[in-house]
């Protein structure tokens, strides 16, 4: 039966592919980020149950699944969406959550099934760097990208590559991963200083990007995990990284009525992969410091990561329900 002219765009499913935006990939990054934080919970955290974060983990994997059958989907019949999304100056920077999903989840599978995990990070780990060359030859060579343009989530093609010694570590040696750690944590400091610049001296973020500010906290936090699995200790250089992450958490968390006040738009799950990125990091700090302080920090952590991203799975359930997502712009 044919779909009738007069019904709304919003539930025609054809349309709805059309316009499902590669930034959905960002819901993957939080539900893996939950899943590794209550994995190392369980280790750290007497009380953390075991078997929550595998849980956690599986549908995260689902997810993924889901989302690149149907983003491959709008690749083959909507070509070009898809290259529209990715001339566009902010949606470029939001298809590294693709490799991203890719690692987090080689990290996910780490201890239960190491050859998955392997496999995983064996296609994150190439596929993210070629978006980051790609990405930053795009930033250099594109006329049309302006200040105005830039947010916090020009760190997620870039900086994202820090992510790869956290699982990479233990699949081959340090040296690949200093090399991605080095990327990572240098453009880190390159791009953070235009990011704030953007954030002082310009225009506020529109609405919809709001919520990206907390991707400030991702950089610092998971340098702070690869770094330490790269040294195997907690030095001074560690201590900088997770206090500045610690920092940035404040800094948000004095906003959080201005965060509350805002409207739900996918770009909301900004919040949920930084917050697991801190929890993550916290644990890893009273696992290795033994210290009381950092297990009630990573408690606290855990409780509003936890509320977070129940929070934002309803809403997207309900906004996916009601045809709110995957609409044209």
């Amino acid at each position: 039966m044919s779909v009738p002219i007069s019904e709304p765009l919003a539930l025609r499913p054809a349309s709805r592919l059309q316009h499902l935006p590669v930034s959905f990939f960002a819901v993957v990054m939080g539900l893996a980020g939950l899943a590794i934080a209550w994995s190392r919970a369980a280790t750290v955290l007497p009380w953390a149950p075991a078997g929550l974060g595998a849980a956690i983990g599986w549908i995260a994997a689902g997810v993924f699944a889901l989302l690149a059958l149907l983003y491959a989907a709008k690749a083959v019949l909507h070509a070009d969406a898809v290259r529209a999304e990715f001339r566009h100056p902010v949606r470029l920077n939001f298809f590294p959550a693709v490799s991203i999903s890719l690692l987090l989840l080689s990290v996910v599978f780490l201890r239960s099934a190491p050859d998955a995990a392997r496999l995983l990070w064996l296609i994150g780990t190439p596929l993210h760097l070629g978006f980051t060359l790609v990405v930053m030859n795009r930033w250099i060579h594109h006329p049309g990208i302006e200040v105005a343009h830039v947010n916090p989530a020009w760190f997620i093609p870039v900086v994202g590559n820090v992510l790869v010694p956290v699982a990479g570590v233990a699949f081959y040696p340090a040296d690949l991963s200093w090399f991605f750690f080095a990327i990572g944590i240098v453009f880190w400091i390159v791009l953070m200083t235009i990011v704030m610049y953007r954030l002082f001296f310009h225009a506020p973020l529109p609405e919809r990007l709001t919520p990206t500010l907390f991707i400030l906290v991702a950089p610092p936090a998971v340098g702070f995990v690869a770094y330490v699995n790269l040294v195997d200790t907690v030095d001074a250089f560690a201590h900088v990284l997770w206090s500045t992450a610690l920092f940035l958490t404040l800094l948000l968390a004095t906003n959080a009525l201005r965060f509350l006040r805002l409207r739900f738009f996918l770009s909301s799950w900004a919040y949920s992969f930084p917050l697991a990125a801190m929890t993550i990091a916290t644990l890893a700090m009273a696992h290795r410091t033994g210290g009381a302080t950092y297990a009630v920090l990573a408690t606290a952590l855990l409780a509003v990561l936890s509320a977070v991203l129940a929070a934002l799975a309803a809403r997207t359930l309900l906004a996916v329900a009601r045809g709110e997502i995957c609409q044209p712009e």
